[in-house]
């Protein structure tokens, strides 16, 4: 049985509708860098949203999420693609 690695972890997270900071990231699954992490997500095609949040008290939270990504952040893939290929 393979053991899932830290950024599994933070992806089934994430995939189950979880929003945390980077603290709770890094307190959770002790990882050190957590923007290695989520770089790491992104790029095998995860859309990881960051969204920053200003309560009443004018504190500010800025929490990951996963979400759907525009069409235009998909157009310009496939146009990376398309130029990469040529």
């Amino acid at each position: 049985m393979a053991t899932a690695t830290k950024t599994d972890k933070v992806l089934t997270a994430l995939q189950e509708g979880q929003e945390m900071t980077s603290a709770q990231i890094s307190a959770r699954w002790d990882v050190p860098n957590v923007g290695a992490v989520i770089q790491n997500l992104r790029f095998k095609g995860h859309s990881v949203y960051l969204n920053t949040h200003t309560d009443t008290k004018g504190r500010v939270t800025r929490k990951y999420r996963m979400g759907t990504p525009s069409r235009r952040v998909v157009a310009a893939g496939y146009k990376a693609l398309a130029e990469a290929s040529a």
